[in-house]
């Protein structure tokens, strides 16, 4: 890296006593935040005890490894075991962590093991066996994983997060990147065997190839863009880019996904030159599924940063909002969410001179492909990455991010948002460890049901529409309602009809009560029996 550096004590903080040994993956709520957007690691610490209040159980902080400039997503870094200065001491990062474990929330880390940043990276220069020979990916050449020494560099990483920050878990970023399943084992298992047995320690992928297999017992969880794709193509009807891979058929699609947790399993991709994706899952249990509406990743990669509240009716996001925060997957929120937030989030970086505009066109040019920037005009207006503006657009801190919204509109998402997740909380989290799928059918081009058997034998049903028109519901809400959108949307769902916009959520301790029509566009997993029950 540039510069000088400095040597750090990490024996010098004190760590507040507590008894701390993390929470189990069921009760997790993911909230993801860029510590630099949100002030620094004193500007995070400040806002816990906002985020417990919202009902969150653990937040996730976008990379933090030392990286070129002041400003940048994280995914550039260049110095895995360094903390980037620009956010604060190291001190300060560790004051974080101890502050959200006395408030019972967990803290994820993001870590980048699949390439290193273009800016400060001397590697090559003085270990060049680091790297494959010939073998290059998006970000520059490949990081030699059969090489010992280089598994070890990062299976050392991943336990001085862990260790000397007390992280409780990790999300390996694009994984699939690394190209090597078995280095993956290898570091959930070294993990494993290193942490105290009695911690609980979380560890999920980011895996475009879908493995199932590493989830059936080293991952807990992957992101699942399978989701996040369907529901945005339901909700705003884009088809273009990898948008195209889910605009078939979507709600049976999202139906696989809430009844078997992928949508390709194995399938062709026509995003993959009609390639096979993926692997069966529907033996996975739900949780084993990371869903988000929105994410650092699905806003910063449009042109102009686009929350999803920008694209979208309200009412429709209401909607799927319910089902991503009461179904049985482990929900994640990207920072400023819950408000209803329509400020932009985009890409930004702190390179200067030739990189600067090597990166500047370079974005510039991947959206040519996409309608509304075929222009080269109207391409020449997505913000600069380098620019400081960018930066600012994208932070709460500095971009007023509630300028523009009425306090009223803030507040209403808020409640909409800290009501789901107290019934997540209360009646659904508990219930979790051995949830299992009971299928799910559609109902119509834009609705279905969903249901899952809960550990104590009660049976959780939803219900979604996003079509603006009613839907006819056979399976009538029966037991306790416990969340329903809009108001009162379970007085038409009693007679029959799923109204437009809707979503509703029950519990019924009586599986026979709700009989889902066998047909073509059922999906239930291997393991439940028989047609209807």
């Amino acid at each position: 890296m540039h510069g000088p550096s400095e040597v750090i004590d990490p024996r010098a903080y004190e760590w507040a006593p507590t008894n701390w040994h993390g929470r189990p993956w069921e009760e997790t709520v993911l909230y993801e935040l860029h510590v630099g957007a949100m002030g620094g690691y004193k500007g995070v610490t400040a806002r816990l005890p906002e985020l417990v209040e919202l009902g969150v159980s653990a937040i996730e902080l976008m990379p933090l490894n030392d990286f070129s400039g002041t400003r940048n997503w994280g995914y550039d870094g260049v110095l895995p075991y360094a903390p980037d200065s620009s956010y604060g001491h190291p001190d300060e990062l560790k004051r974080l962590v101890d502050t959200a474990h006395g408030l019972d929330l967990m803290v994820f880390l993001d870590v980048v093991y699949n390439h290193f940043g273009p800016d400060g990276n001397y590697l090559s220069t003085y270990a060049k066996t680091f790297f494959r020979e010939g073998v290059n990916t998006p970000w520059g050449p490949a990081i030699d994983f059969e090489r010992p020494q280089v598994r070890d560099f990062f299976l050392d990483n991943a336990l001085y997060w862990l260790n000397e920050y007390r992280f409780d878990g990790l999300r390996l970023d694009a994984a699939h990147a690394i190209d090597d399943d078995e280095w993956l084992r290898q570091l959930a298992d070294r993990i494993r065997s290193s942490v105290e047995a009695e911690r609980h320690v979380h560890l999920v992928l980011e895996n475009e190839r879908n493995t199932a297999n590493l989830l059936e017992s080293h991952f807990d969880a992957q992101w699942n863009d399978d989701s996040h794709n369907t529901l945005h193509v339901l909700l705003t009807g884009e088809d273009e880019s990898y948008y195209g891979a889910y605009s078939d058929k979507p709600i049976e699609k999202l139906a696989r996904i809430l009844a078997e947790g992928f949508a390709y399993q194995g399938n062709p991709s026509p995003i993959h030159d009609g390639a096979p994706r993926g692997e069966k899952s529907s033996h996975l249990p739900p949780t084993r599924f990371v869903m988000f509406l929105q994410n650092h990743d699905q806003a910063g990669n449009r042109a102009m940063g686009d929350r999803l509240r920008s694209l979208t009716d309200d009412e429709a996001l209401y909607a799927a909002t319910g089902l991503l925060l009461l179904s049985p997957q482990i929900p994640l929120l990207f920072m400023e969410e819950q408000y209803g937030s329509t400020q932009p989030f985009l890409f930004f970086t702190d390179y200067h001179d030739e990189l600067a505009g090597a990166v500047r066109e370079g974005r510039r040019r991947e959206f040519a492909k996409l309608s509304a920037f075929t222009d080269e005009k109207k391409r020449a207006l997505i913000p600069d990455p380098n620019s400081v503006k960018t930066f600012e657009m994208s932070s709460p801190q500095t971009g007023n991010a509630g300028s523009k919204q009425d306090e009223a509109d803030r507040m209403a998402w808020l409640h909409f948002y800290r009501s789901a997740l107290t019934v997540r909380a209360k009646l659904i989290a508990p219930r979790l460890r051995d949830a299992k799928s009971l299928g799910a059918a559609v109902l119509g081009e834009k609705a279905l049901v969903a249901r899952w058997k809960l550990s104590d034998g009660e049976t959780l049903t939803v219900a979604l529409n996003l079509d603006t028109q009613p839907v006819p519901l056979e399976e009538q809400p029966q037991g306790k309602l416990v969340f329903e959108t809009p108001a009162r949307a379970c007085d038409s769902a009693s007679d029959g009809k799923l109204g437009g916009y809707t979503f509703l959520a029950w519990l019924t301790g009586d599986v026979n009560q709700f009989a889902i029509a066998n047909d073509a566009r059922r999906f239930e997993p291997s393991y439940a029996q028989g047609s209807t029950t």
